[in-house]
C-alpha cells in the first residue's frame, strides 16, 4: 500500500500506512485480471506448403535516411514528361470510378504501335502480373517451367505460386542464356519456358538466330515467354526480332512493360502479346480492373509522346557506354549489357561490396553468393560508382 494518511471512524487522520482490508472476492478478481489463464491459440487454416516456403522478393533498399543514390531497382531516374504528369492529374479526378476493365484505349494504342490486332494484346498490372496470369492459364501442379538462372527473381516465386515446378538452367560463363541446355531441359512435363532479354540481372540480350534455333527445338505445345522489359535500351543489331518471332512461332508470348524506359514504375502497367487464342485465355484469368485508371491514361500519353521518351533512353544508352568503358578500364570484368544496368560477378565478395557501396552512398542490388547489379542513374551517381570501383582496384 502507498504511504500516506488514513481516515479513522471519528474523522481524524493518522499518519502511517493505510490499513485497508479488501474483500476476498475483489482480490480474487484482481489476481485473475493480472494473471490471465493461459489459453491455447485458436487454430488457423494452414497455408499451402509451397506458399509457406516461397522465397522473398527483395526490392531495392531505400536507405536509412542518409542521402543515397538509389541504383538498386532498375528505375528510370528521369521524371515522366509534363504531358504524362498532366494526364495522371486529369485521371485522378475520376478515381471514384472503376477503370476500364479491358483497358481498351491503351490496348488499341499498343496494337497500333506494334501493328497487330487488338485481340493479340492484353494489359496487366505490370509485366509480372501478366506473367502470373500466363502461368495460371497454362500450368497445373506437376507441370514444369524451365527458365535460366540467375534471371529475374520473380520467376521462381511466380512459378511456385502457380503450383508448377521450377527447372533452373545455369547461365553460361559469359552470363548468357544457355539455350541448348534449356532445350534439353524440356520434358513431357514442361508447359512453359521463360526467357529474359536482356537478362535481368546480368544484361546480355538474346540474338535472333540463336533464339530461332532454340524455338525450333521446343515442342509447339510448350508456351515460350519472351520477357523484354528492357527492350528499349537494346542496341545490338542481331537482337531478337520479337514481332517477327511472334508471326513465325505461335507458341511464343511477348511481355513488355511501361515501368522502365517509360518511367511509370510507380503505376504498374505492362502487357502481353501473342496468338489470339492464347491471349484470350490469359485475359480470362486476369484480375478484374487490374490496370488502374491513372496507369492507363499515363501509358496512353507515354505512347503519344514516345519519340521524346526514347530520346531520353538514348541518353541512358550513351551514359551506359561511358560508364562501362570507365569500369572496364579500371580493371573490372563486366559482361555485355543491353539494359540500363550492369553486372559484377562477385560471388562470395557480394555482401562486402554491397556494404562498401552503402558506405559510399550507393544503394546497389546484391544477390548473395552470385553478384551485384548496378543500375545506371544520374551522371553524378554513375561517377560515384566508377570512383568506388577504381578505388577498390587500387586498394
Amino acid at each position: 500500500m502507498a504511504q500516506g494518511k488514513s481516515e479513522t471512524k471519528n474523522g481524524k487522520k493518522s499518519a502511517g500506512k493505510a490499513k485497508v482490508k479488501e474483500p476476498v472476492a475483489a482480490a480474487t478478481v484482481s489476481d485473475a485480471a493480472a494473471k490471465p489463464a493461459k489459453v491455447a491459440p485458436a487454430p488457423v487454416p494452414a497455408l499451402r506448403a509451397d506458399v509457406a516456403s516461397l522465397p522473398a522478393y527483395i526490392p531495392g533498399a531505400r536507405g536509412d535516411g542518409r542521402r543515397m543514390w538509389k541504383l538498386s531497382s532498375n528505375e528510370n531516374p528521369a521524371l515522366p514528361l509534363p504531358g504524362v504528369l498532366a494526364a495522371i492529374a486529369d485521371a485522378a479526378a475520376d478515381v471514384n470510378r472503376y477503370p476500364d476493365m479491358y483497358a481498351v484505349e491503351l490496348t488499341e494504342a499498343i496494337a497500333r504501335k506494334l501493328a497487330v490486332g487488338t485481340d493479340r494484346v492484353v494489359c496487366a498490372n505490370g509485366s509480372v502480373a501478366a506473367l502470373g496470369h500466363i502461368l495460371s492459364a497454362f500450368c497445373l501442379p506437376g507441370d514444369e517451367v524451365v527458365y535460366p538462372w540467375r534471371s529475374f527473381e520473380a520467376y521462381p516465386i511466380a512459378v511456385q505460386v502457380s503450383g508448377a515446378t521450377s527447372v533452373k538452367v545455369p547461365l553460361t560463363a559469359d552470363a548468357r542464356h544457355d539455350l541448348p541446355a534449356m532445350a534439353a531441359a524440356v520434358t513431357d512435363h514442361t508447359r512453359v519456358v521463360l526467357t529474359c532479354s536482356p537478362n535481368n540481372p546480368t544484361g546480355p540480350a538474346l540474338r535472333d538466330a540463336e533464339f530461332r534455333e532454340f524455338l525450333a527445338s521446343v515442342p509447339r505445345r510448350v508456351v515460350v515467354v519472351l520477357d523484354e522489359a528492357y527492350v528499349e535500351y537494346v542496341r545490338d543489331p542481331d537482337v531478337v526480332d520479337a514481332l517477327a518471332i511472334l508471326r513465325d512461332f505461335p507458341n511464343v508470348v511477348l511481355l513488355r512493360t511501361f515501368s522502365k524506359a517509360y518511367g511509370l514504375a510507380g503505376l504498374r502497367v505492362g502487357y502481353a502479346v501473342g496468338e489470339p487464342a492464347l491471349i484470350a485465355g490469359i485475359r480470362a484469368v486476369s484480375t478484374p480492373f487490374g490496370v488502374n485508371a491513372l496507369a492507363q491514361r499515363a501509358a496512353v500519353e507515354s505512347l503519344r509522346l514516345e519519340r521524346h521518351l526514347l530520346d531520353r533512353v538514348s541518353e541512358t544508352v550513351s551514359e551506359r557506354d561511358r560508364v562501362l568503358h570507365a569500369v572496364r578500364r579500371a580493371g573490372w570484368d563486366v559482361p555485355e549489357t543491353q539494359a540500363n544496368f550492369f553486372w559484377l560477378a562477385l560471388g562470395r565478395e557480394t555482401t562486402s561490396f554491397v556494404a562498401a557501396a552503402d558506405d559510399a552512398g550507393l544503394l546497389v542490388r546484391g544477390f548473395p553468393g552470385d553478384g551485384v547489379r548496378v543500375t545506371l542513374g544520374e551522371p553524378e551517381a554513375n561517377d560515384a560508382v566508377v570512383k568506388l570501383l577504381r578505388d577498390m582496384k587500387k586498394a
